[in-house]
């Protein structure tokens, strides 16, 4: 039996007083309504059918062509706003599931579980519902004497005995297409002057049609989202369910309370990931890594064996067995290369840190090409902006810049060349030289060892 779905996205959503369409608010890394419609793919196979109105075409550029749209000119209700879906998939499945896009928390398994219900029946139509003690403005959900689901009273017009009920109706359905396509016309209309999809309970049941049902055990799925309270409780479910989700797979999380993982994230086993560390957008963090405390990792590669230590990355590489921090900052196109190291209070932006090479504190590299085991010292800079443009600086394998060395590109420091504290580089530096001086200028061309070495 083939299955299609309709995800309702037309709403305003006023009461996130927002410019922003409820649906694209961010949870986890990524908007509301792509949640729904990753769900909804995974569950029939095909592109859902995305129901817009408000804002329609900011919603359509997010989601793009991982979706069918049927627009929604006027909101009225629920059962209006599937109607409009009808010209898209008449005679083209047997079962519709309609799912909302502000319910990003639903899970496939729930939805499998509706679906296969529903084919089992071959009732009309089949609900999912809640046992939950705040009612959250969900309908009620009333029963016959013999447990069979006799209608939905929405949470308005219910009497204070119906009230008092706690099975609740999600929202949710899975519908025998043929029977919903003929009886959406049906639908009464509200006092209010709207169509509301709940009411083909009631239809169903005048027609001697059994309506089924599924009970979703976890409530926190069926967080639908109106305002931003409610986004910060679907946040807060949402991270539970994320970190244990990688705990189960081997990592490490000291204290998942006040650690974030968004949804995009990817992290390898014998991982341990400290306290308030962040890990953002599509981050990827290998094996056997130590990440934080304190740390904002946001769309980096982060290799395996690597230590981030109260750092911030961002756009950035760190090849395995590389560390940096505490306190340091990786900025876009930065990349630290296997074994290298980059210590407190150091900042990259665009550059590359060679293989074994040794970056020390307070120090900046920009647009900076740094070769293998090279010794970064105390305090240097590259200075890479003219004014006008930026500039590149490449300094060669086994250089030694020398402690508050300002390098001031463009600059090509060469293989095992060395530059004397305090030096304001301004001219290329042959192969194994040694400059010194402000401005610097070469002072001895044979190799030698120059004391105190910055990075110890």
């Amino acid at each position: 039996m083939r299955l299609v779905s309709v995800i309702l996205a037309a709403g305003q959503g006023t009461r996130m007083k927002s410019t922003t369409p409820k649906v694209l608010h961010r949870l986890a890394g990524q908007p509301l309504i792509l949640y729904s419609v990753q769900t909804a793919t995974a569950i029939s196979g095909e592109l859902p059918v995305v129901v817009i109105g408000h804002a329609g075409d900011q919603v359509k550029a997010v989601v793009g062509d991982r979706a069918r749209y049927a627009l929604q000119k006027e909101q009225l209700g629920t059962g209006h706003a599937v109607m409009q879906a009808r010209d898209l998939l008449l005679g083209q499945a047997d079962l519709v599931l309609v799912t909302y896009a502000d319910m990003p928390l639903l899970t496939e398994a729930t939805l499998q579980a509706l679906v296969a219900r529903h084919r089992e029946s071959q009732g009309a139509m089949t609900i999912v519902t809640v046992i939950a003690q705040d009612p959250r403005g969900f309908g009620r959900v009333l029963r016959d004497a013999a447990g069979r689901v006799r209608i939905v009273v929405e949470e308005a017009v219910a009497t204070a005995e119906e009230l008092r009920i706690r099975e609740l109706n999600a929202g949710v359905y899975c519908f025998d297409a043929d029977w919903l396509w003929a009886n959406l016309p049906h639908i009464p209309i509200s006092p209010k002057g709207e169509y509301y999809l709940p009411d083909l309970v009631a239809i169903a049941v005048e027609q001697g049609s059994q309506v089924n049902s599924v009970l979703c055990e976890d409530e926190n799925e069926l967080l639908g989202i109106n305002t931003r309270v409610h986004l910060a409780e679907a946040e807060a479910a949402l991270r539970t369910r994320i970190t244990r989700y990688w705990m189960e797979a081997g990592v490490t999380i000291t204290d998942p309370a006040i650690t974030y993982i968004e949804s995009a994230v990817t992290i390898g086993q014998d991982t341990t990931i400290w306290p308030n560390t962040h890990l953002l957008g599509h981050t990827k963090i290998g094996t056997g890594c130590s990440i934080g405390p304190g740390s904002l990792i946001q769309d980096c590669v982060i290799g395996d064996q690597c230590v981030v230590q109260m750092s911030v990355l961002e756009d950035a590489v760190m090849e395995d067995n590389s560390r940096i921090g505490p306190f340091g900052h990786l900025r876009k196109g930065s990349r630290v290369c296997q074994g290298a190291h980059m210590g407190n209070f150091g900042e990259m932006k665009n550059s590359t840190l060679g293989p074994g090479s040794k970056m020390g504190h307070f120090s900046y590299l920009g647009d900076t090409q740094a070769g293998s085991n090279v010794n970064i010292g105390a305090g240097a800079i590259t200075c890479n902006f003219d004014g006008e443009r930026k500039q590149t600086t490449i300094i060669e394998d086994d250089a030694f810049i020398g402690s508050d060395s300002i390098l001031v590109a463009p600059l090509h420091i060469g293989r095992g060349a060395k530059t004397g504290a305090g030096s304001v580089v301004t001219h290329d530096v042959p192969d194994g030289a040694l400059v010194m001086g402000v401005p610097a200028r070469v002072r001895q061309t044979s190799h030698h060892t120059l004391r105190g070495r910055s990075e110890e």
